[in-house]
């Protein structure tokens, strides 16, 4: 007999321990303004990340590592005016909290009270630890990210599949139980074997959401224009693209640019 999944009106950190403790998957997608976010959000995300991505998929740059905190604040803000249910998680930007865990405070402080976000997210393990503690002796909840870490795409050079070796794999495993301890609510796995993943979504109690980490983690997360299929040229192996908007798009529009160009629109019908 299958077991009733619990409805929650709200999602919380507490909700995400609640749905690994059930055996529940969790779900969750990036946005970054408010009509992406509302749409996301209705359809039954878990989790909304504004992730630092928003450097490539909004700003057109190559990497994560050019967009600033204020630039954070402002998508993280858009997306908070259009989301009833989600938790709404935001990325600390490259260079707001690597060096200095009281710059790192000052950032996470700044994001929570001008965005009105419910957590914060960062990268890295025990290079970060006082960071992190930091920003959570200061109540603000924590997700961690381990695996492929895209803000330090100069330090490794590829965006190649990370921890294949186990010199590494050990200390991803030892960087997520030390994530949990000092008190963080989940981890993402970027990028990582299967079966890594694996050992340590068993291994934590908090979930673990996965992104081309395999099945084995306590929940999946895309970056919505890549599911959507709003990026055309981006195909690693663990996307699947649940519609092509680029083609859907590209014909609609040059479709209105023909009937501009033909005289046809606007009708009769589509004036005053």
């Amino acid at each position: 007999m299958s077991t009733a999944k619990k409805q929650y009106k709200r999602i919380t950190v507490k909700s995400l321990v609640e749905m690994k403790q059930q055996g529940e998957k969790i779900s969750m997608l990036t946005a970054y303004d408010y009509s992406m976010a509302k749409i996301v959000d209705a359809a039954g995300v878990d989790v909304i990340l504004v992730g630092d991505s928003a450097s490539n998929t909004m700003a057109g740059h190559e990497t994560t590592l050019p967009i600033t905190l204020d630039q954070m604040i402002y998508h993280a803000s858009s997306v908070i005016r259009a989301v009833e249910r989600a938790l709404v998680v935001v990325d600390l930007p490259f260079g707001s909290y690597q060096s200095d865990p009281k710059e790192a405070l000052r950032s996470a402080i700044r994001i929570m009270k001008e965005s009105g976000a419910h957590a914060v997210k960062l990268e890295g393990g025990i290079e970060i630890k006082d960071s992190v503690k930091r920003i959570l002796n200061a109540g603000i909840p924590v997700m961690g990210h381990l695996g492929l870490t895209p803000q330090s795409i100069y330090k490794f050079g590829t965006y190649t599949v990370r921890a294949r070796e186990e010199q590494e794999a050990k200390k991803l495993l030892e960087d997520a139980r030390m994530l949990e301890k000092i008190g963080c609510f989940a981890v993402v796995l970027e990028k990582i074997p299967a079966e890594l993943t694996r050992v340590v979504s068993g291994e934590l109690n908090i979930p673990t959401i996965g992104i081309g980490a395999g099945a084995a983690s306590d929940g999946q997360v895309l970056v919505i224009h890549d599911l959507l299929g709003m990026t055309h040229e981006f195909n690693p192996r663990f996307l699947r693209r649940y519609m092509n908007l680029y083609e859907e798009m590209n014909v609609a529009i040059g479709q209105y640019v023909k009937d501009v160009k033909n005289k046809d629109f606007p009708n009769a019908g589509e004036q005053y």
